[in-house]
C-alpha cells in the first residue's frame, strides 16, 4: 500500500507507539491526522484491529490537534474519553484517524473525530482535555 498524499512519518514518537510504526501524520489548518496501515501488530486474534490501539490513537490525534490550537502549552491531559466503534478495520486497512470538531479553552479543550478505515467510519470518538500551559517567569 502506498500511503495517501500529504502524510509524512508522525512527527510525534512515543515509546508506547513504537511498537506500532511506521505512523503517519498530516497536518490540516484545523487539525493533526494521524495515519497507519493496519498489520498484525495492530490487530487481535482475530484479525481486527484492537481497540486499544484505536483508542489510543484517536486520543493522540485528538489531543495533537487541541494543542496546535494554543500558544505557550506543554501538553495535555485527557481527562475523559469515549469511543463508538462502529465496524471492525482489519489487515491491510488504511485507518486515519481525524478531528472533526475542537472546542479550545484556556484550561479545558474538547474534541470530537472520527477513525476511518479505508475512508469507511470504523469508530466515532470523543475527549475532554486539560491544558496543561507553560509557566512565564
Amino acid at each position: 500500500m502506498s500511503v495517501p498524499p500529504g502524510f509524512k512519518p508522525h512527527f510525534r514518537k512515543s515509546p508506547l507507539t513504537d511498537p506500532w510504526e511506521p505512523l503517519y501524520s498530516k497536518r490540516t489548518e484545523d487539525a493533526v491526522i494521524i495515519g497507519i496501515e493496519a498489520d498484525t501488530q495492530h490487530c487481535n486474534s482475530r484479525g481486527f484491529v484492537h481497540g486499544g490501539l484505536i483508542s489510543a490513537l484517536a486520543d493522540n490525534a485528538m489531543g495533537l490537534s487541541c494543542a496546535a490550537r494554543h500558544e505557550n502549552v506543554s501538553g495535555l491531559v485527557t481527562i475523559s474519553l469515549h469511543l463508538d466503534f462502529v465496524r471492525p478495520a482489519r489487515i491491510g486497512q488504511w485507518l486515519e484517524f481525524e478531528t472533526t470538531f475542537l472546542k479550545p479553552g484556556s484550561n479545558i479543550d474538547s474534541a470530537q473525530g472520527r477513525v476511518l478505515a479505508d475512508g469507511e467510519v470504523c469508530a466515532l470518538a470523543g475527549a475532554i482535555f486539560r491544558v496543561q500551559t507553560t509557566k512565564k517567569v
